[in-house]
């Protein structure tokens, strides 16, 4: 068993020109790519395993972020469960000549825990510590029980 602060990552970088659209903002896709990069890390973290993403549920993009601002990602584990575990993902702009933050997005990754083979394996389980900890676990256990459910299909 791990508590989530042991998985907690923060990742930060400037939007450069490259990452933009002609209007000068992150493109969307980029956002999607560290997005599943920060929470791979904190997966890993946890399990200290190779990790595949099975799925992204509920990525809504809030705010655009402009070339110059920082990107910073702030990603943890808040459920783990036989073989997977599910990460969420919070994305904040900063402007850099005022330091003013806002968050722009937020994602629940899923990642499965394999072998060098394929195979699912085990991960350790999650040790909620705090009540906010705990929040986070049973929303997670809502959303993997919706999860199941559409897959399951009609």
């Amino acid at each position: 068993m791990k508590p989530p602060s042991e998985s907690a990552t923060e990742m930060v970088q400037v939007v450069l020109p490259n990452d933009a659209n002609p209007l000068g903002y992150i493109l969307g896709g980029t956002v999607m790519h560290l997005i599943d990069i920060a929470g791979a890390i904190a997966a890993h973290r946890h399990t200290r395993s190779l990790l595949v993403t099975a799925a992204v549920d509920d990525l809504r993009f809030l705010h655009s972020i402009k070339v110059g601002d920082l990107i910073i990602l702030k990603s943890r584990v808040t459920a783990a469960f036989n073989t997977s575990l599910e990460v969420e993902v919070e994305v904040f702009s900063e402007e850099t000549l005022t330091g003013k933050r806002r968050m722009t997005s937020r994602a629940y990754l899923t990642f499965v825990a394999i072998d060098r083979d394929g195979g699912k394996v085990p991960v350790p389980g999650l040790l909620p510590e705090t009540d906010d900890d705990r929040r986070r676990f049973a929303e997670a256990q809502a959303r993997r029980a919706e999860r199941l459910k559409r897959r399951e299909g009609p």
